[in-house]
């Protein structure tokens, strides 16, 4: 399921707005950990009614059933505010 997820969220071409671990668009927002801070029931409120930025894509129950799964597995892969990130002097990140 989280793998038709992703294909959906490809062939939406949802990065073109969104972002997913910092990387992406600036439309809206950065979608990495958004099942955690919304929940299933506010995504799903989005994906079925767009808004007056994002598009309806008509989506079927099942595909945004999908999109849930992979958005929760993105989220438990880990945190993507980079504001909250430690830069070291190296280059590279600590959270």
């Amino acid at each position: 399921m989280v793998l038709k997820g992703k294909s959906i969220w490809q062939q939406s071409n949802c990065i073109a707005c969104h972002q997913v671990y910092g990387l992406g668009g600036y439309l809206g927002p950065d979608l990495t950990n958004t099942y955690t801070l919304r929940g299933p029931a506010y995504i799903t409120a989005f994906l079925q009614s767009g808004t007056a930025i994002m598009p309806k894509f008509h989506l079927k129950k099942i595909e945004i059933e999908a999109l849930l799964a992979y958005l929760q597995n993105l989220d438990a892969s880990g945190k993507a505010d980079p504001r909250t990130f430690t830069i070291n002097t190296n280059g590279t990140i600590e959270q």
